[in-house]
Parts: structure tokens; sequence; C-alpha cells
């Protein structure tokens, strides 16, 4: 599970898991939702790998990633006790954000 958390600490990565969730996609795919080169995100890809967290096949010439959500699950297990502190923050913003969206109306 550390190898879980130490690839989720960086903003890429974590942007990398919220583009597979809706299904596998190549790494070119992935690649150009970033201003970054491609050795870099597949750099990003790899730790991810490395963690678990996306799994890869190659398909001809092209790499496809998608996601793995067993580790996922095992963070999600971990934090559960944390929740009772996010919670309330979290509706609050929800009631802040439903009050704004009725006054805009």
């Amino acid at each position: 599970m550390t190898d879980a958390f130490a690839a989720l600490a960086h903003p890429v990565r974590r942007r990398l898991l919220e583009l597979l969730v809706n299904g596998p996609r190549t790494a070119g795919d992935l690649a150009a939702q970033f201003e970054l080169s491609r050795p870099a995100v597949a750099e990003h890809l790899k730790i991810l790998r490395d963690a678990e967290l996306v799994r890869d096949r190659a398909e001809g010439r092209e790499r496809h990633y998608s996601l793995d959500g067993a580790p996922l699950a095992e963070v999600n297990e971990w934090l559960h006790p944390f929740e009772q502190y996010w919670r309330p923050r979290l509706r609050a913003l929800a009631e802040i954000a439903e009050e704004l969206e009725s006054s805009d109306e």
C-alpha cells in the first residue's frame, strides 16, 4: 500500500487514474492530455504500473493502459476511519454550492 500512496502523491499520476476510470486508453492518448513529453508521461505510467494501480498490454505498436482497482480499495479501506474529519466539511461545501446555485436562478 505504501507504493500506492507514493504513486498517488503526484497530481499527474492522479490525473492519469482519473482518465482511466472510464476504460482503457492508449499511452499516446494519455500523453496527449498533458503538456509533458511522452517519455515523462511514460515514467508516470511506469510508477503507476509498479504500484499495481494500472495494467498495460501491448496491442501491435500501442500500449493500452487500464485501471486496477484492488490497490485503490486498500487505500480506501485505510482512509475510511478518517472520513469523519472531512465528511462534515464536504456537506457544508455542498450546501453552500446549492445556495449559490439557487441565488443564480
